[in-house]
């Protein structure tokens, strides 16, 4: 193992010789032949076949590759066999300065907020060298900034960058450019250097308060604006960007605060004056606001500057227009009593014109609210006759397309020309076994009218009834009234129903009345009170089923064993079988009715046996000649 060292040259190629220390036991001997193997023999390495020197016949760079293994043999001239066992070894290349510093990232940008103190970090920025670090100072860099002072400065080492003025604005200059150097050879003269640059941002800081365009702003606006539109737009200008400019804007005096508003454009970053209530030439000509623009984004570092806000005065003159009458009231509500006389007056509206020439206003209904033409209206006065919900317009009289509009309400009172009366038709049911004060029926009342502070009826017995034996009445507190038996022991087969006459009167001026009977039958009971019969009509059976319906199924059944019976007899009076034999030969009785009705005429009947056989020597039997005791027990079910 044999080590060289080749320094490594791009600039000029020259030639090393290193022997291969053969021991040659001939040195008269011309049969010795030397050959190179290995990494670049031949291309970038050759051996002098008869001496042994090695010769670098091409420019070696370190960067490229730093070393080389080799092999060297010596071998026979004639025969190429081995004289002895090939020796390795390894070239290594020895580094010089010839690469410059480069910065592979570079051109650089950083960002730093305006206003920031000394030595305030930017950015750090890195250069690299190709050269052997660990050799010489090829490789060993120092930074420096060619460019940039005396805003900034540099790290020779680390190349970290700092500013090196305090309180730089942004709104004096936004951007800088800064050159920086990298020099190897530790930055001794004779080294190798490289360049980048590096542009630097100051970034916005909220340390400028708004400021407006003006101090006095003029705007006119008509008084019949809409409420809502915008009458004018102030600016106050910020010279920082961003959210550090954004101000939010508000009155903050005057004596138009209460009519106008003022929001904030985002956008636009300015202010925008709104009409929110109306404005009346008549009434104030001319209004003075104060408004105010504030920083929304305060930075507390530079609060101490003073406050972040302006102030502006804005003057708005009002503008006479032509407007509509004004009606006395927004609304209108009258009351007229039911019975009013036709035309007779139920009240009036009034309204004027509010302009300075103020006009004659002219009164009419609007039509559309009153199709059925029921009320009229004073064209000059304004007074209202006869009845219901419409709308008043007020027209200019010098200019009709001047028109208000105002509702009127006209409710209708009630008169108490109603009489109270039962609220349903009652009927009690009083038993005979009942006892002395039992509640026998509990009956209301109900009036048409309808007073305002609702319906209160008295109830009385009429004047001839005030010493009835038997009934008394009494008035509950829910404006009903409840009729009670005197005593007990009534008897139905004595007297079946009582007439109870009522009279009901109501509280209205002046007070109405009428009288209303209650009907009350007596009624057999259970023992608990349950009512079982009232004369020939069942109302509570313990089977479940009323008297009548008992009656109803016990006719039918009666009827059908009649008709049965009937049907036998004349059957047999004919002396005919019941049965047909003949199944094939099957006929009915026909009976045709006819639908105008005309009693038994329009009924004909045949015998079944006439069907079973037209021919046959009984022939056709007319309903006449069956027994009239038939007949009349059939006609009922012909109808």
């Amino acid at each position: 193992y044999i080590p060289v060292i080749i320094s490594s040259q791009k600039e000029n190629m020259i030639q090393i010789s290193s022997n291969t220390n053969t021991i040659n036991l001939d040195p008269g001997s011309k049969k010795i032949k030397y050959i190179l193997s290995g990494d670049g023999a031949g291309t970038i390495f050759q051996i002098n076949d008869i001496t042994g020197d090695i010769h670098a016949i091409k420019r070696l760079d370190r960067e490229e590759k730093a070393e080389y293994t080799l092999t060297a043999q010596a071998v026979d001239w004639e025969t190429n066999k081995p004289l002895e066992p090939p020796s390795e070894f390894i070239i290594k290349v020895q580094d010089i300065n010839d690469n410059a510093p480069e910065f592979l990232n570079g051109p650089y940008h950083a960002t730093v907020p305006e206003m920031s103190i000394l030595g305030t970090s930017v950015t750090n920025v890195t250069a690299t060298d190709a050269d052997d670090p660990v050799y010489g100072n090829s490789a060993k860099l120092v930074y420096s900034i060619l460019e940039g002072q005396p805003y900034f400065s540099i790290e020779p080492e680390t190349a970290i960058i700092k500013t090196a003025l305090p309180n730089m604005d942004r709104e004096a200059k936004e951007e800088y450019l800064v050159v920086i150097q990298a020099k190897d050879m530790g930055g001794h003269s004779g080294g190798l250097s490289g360049t980048t640059t590096l542009t630097v941002t100051l970034s916005d800081v909220n340390d400028n308060p708004p400021k407006f365009a003006q101090s006095l702003y003029h705007f006119s606006v008509p008084e019949d604006v809409v409420l809502g539109t915008a009458i004018g737009r102030v600016k106050a200008n910020d010279q920082d960007i961003g959210e550090n400019a954004q101000s939010s804007y508000d009155i903050i005096d005057g004596d138009g605060t209460a009519l106008f508003e003022i929001t904030s454009d985002a956008q636009a970053q300015d202010g925008i004056i709104r009409l929110r209530k109306p404005l009346d030439f008549e009434t104030k000509k001319s209004y003075t606001l104060k408004v105010e623009a504030a920083n929304i984004h305060i930075d507390p570092r530079f609060s101490s500057r003073g406050p972040f806000k302006d102030t502006a005065t804005v003057k708005i003159v009002v503008e006479d227009a032509d407007e509509p009458p004004v009606f006395s009231s927004p609304t209108y509500l009258l009351e007229v009593h039911e019975n009013a006389a036709l035309n007779s007056v139920i009240g009036q509206v009034t309204a004027r014109d509010p302009d300075v020439t103020a006009s004659p206003i002219r009164f009419s209904i609007d039509r559309h609210t009153d199709l059925e033409r029921q009320f009229n209206i004073n064209a000059d006065d304004g007074k209202i006759t006869v009845w219901h919900n419409i709308t008043i317009i007020a027209t200019e009289i010098r200019n009709h397309s001047q028109i208000s509009r105002v509702p009127v309400a006209i409710k209708v009172l009630d008169v108490n020309d109603n009489a109270p009366e039962f609220a349903s038709e009652y009927e009690a049911f009083l038993c005979e076994n009942g006892k002395p004060g039992q509640v026998i029926q509990t009956v209301s009342a109900m009036d048409k009218d309808d007073p305002k502070n609702g319906h209160y009826f008295l109830y009385s017995l009429l004047p001839e009834m005030a010493n009835n034996p038997n009934f008394t009445i009494k008035k509950n507190e829910d404006n009903s009234l409840s009729i009670l038996a005197k005593h007990n022991g009534f008897n139905r087969q004595k007297q079946e129903v009582y007439l109870l006459p009522i009279v009901i009167s109501d509280s209205g001026n002046p007070p109405l009345s009428s009288t209303s009977t209650l009907t009350i039958r007596v009624c057999g009971c259970s023992s608990d009170g349950v009512v079982q019969s009232c004369n020939v009509e069942a109302y509570v059976l313990p089977i479940g089923l009323s008297m009548g319906a008992l009656i109803a199924i016990l006719a039918c059944i009666i009827l059908l064993l009649v008709i049965v019976v009937l049907f036998v007899t004349l059957r047999r009076h004919k002396n005919e079988p019941l049965i047909i034999k003949d199944d094939e030969d099957v006929r009915e009785n026909i009976i045709r009715y006819d639908d105008e009705g005309g009693g038994e005429e329009d009924t004909e009947a045949f015998d079944i046996a006439t069907l079973q056989n037209p021919d046959g020597i009984n022939g056709f039997l007319p309903r006449w000649a069956l027994p009239t005791q038939w007949w009349e027990q059939r006609n009922p079910f012909q109808t």
